[in-house]
């Protein structure tokens, strides 16, 4: 009787810490957590643009957590909750959030504006991260917290609107931490390298798959220890920062994706990073 009580005990407290240090935020670039199903249900199927998201089994049921892309419309959105032709319609509601330009000086133009002969490879980097970080392996994802993958300083914010050497480009889809050259960079959860390369913008780059569509990105390392395939611990080194691909200095950049969108990393990690 007593190992039962502390099995129930222990399953309680996980249900009951799966959302430590997460905290949703329903605006472009950030989570929205909707209760989809209620305690007792089967695990549902729900879509988010027609992608499958992250579902957490909590004590009132069954929770969907969803990815809203830097581009998210503000306003009313839908979650499709049922197996595809019997699925009904769950809206919520998505709130505006307006992020501040960072101008940057970038010594080498051709990571401003590539070479022709770049460009090429550039499209297919592109192609190949956005296929890694929609992927969806179907496993428990038992917590949404994670783990600052280096200590340091929070540099560059998630969804600064970026000018390189007064050229408008892409927002900031990540967060980066100033930490030296050759500081251990750690997996900020379990899971299983599913990309490790040395790429034209980003540099040497680890991905890691969370399970259902949960993704983190770490790059501009300066080396790699993992390799593809290969499960991770969180806290298990994946490589040394550094300054390779696009950088103005020695710094980790760490991205988040939650059904193929990039989210702000600062949502997920505890304490709560001071503005």
């Amino acid at each position: 009787m007593t190992k039962v009580i502390a099995l129930i005990a222990a399953a309680t407290s996980l249900i009951a810490n799966a959302h430590a240090g997460f905290r949703p935020e329903a605006v472009p670039g950030g989570v929205a957590e909707i209760h989809v199903a209620p305690a007792g249900s089967p695990r549902p199927e729900v879509r988010f643009g027609g992608r499958p998201v992250l579902l957490q089994q909590q004590r009132d049921g069954w929770h969907a957590l969803v990815g809203l892309s830097l581009d998210t419309p503000v306003g009313d959105q839908t979650l499709e909750v049922g197996p595809e032709g019997q699925a009904r319609s769950l809206s919520f509601p998505v709130m505006p959030k307006a992020y501040p330009v960072q101008k940057l000086t970038i010594k080498n133009p051709k990571m401003v504006t590539p070479d022709p002969a770049d460009v090429a490879r550039i499209d297919a980097e592109r192609k190949r991260q956005l296929d890694i970080r929609s992927q969806f392996r179907d496993v428990p994802v038992p917590r949404a917290d994670l783990t600052l993958p280096a200590e340091g300083r929070l540099s560059s914010r998630f969804g600064l609107r970026r000018v390189f050497n007064g050229e408008p480009r892409a927002p900031h889809t990540g967060l980066d931490v100033a930490v030296p050259t050759g500081t251990p960079i750690r997996a900020p959860a379990d899971g299983v390298v599913t990309l490790v390369d040395d790429l034209y913008f980003n540099g040497k780059t680890v991905f890691v798959d969370h399970g259902q569509g949960f993704v983190t990105m770490v790059c501009h390392l300066s080396d790699t220890t993992v390799t593809p395939g290969q499960p991770v611990r969180r806290g298990e080194v994946l490589g040394q920062s550094g300054m390779s691909g696009r950088a103005t200095g020695p710094h980790l950049h760490w991205s988040v994706y939650l059904n193929g969108a990039a989210v702000d990393p600062a949502l997920f990690i505890t304490p709560p990073p001071a503005r």
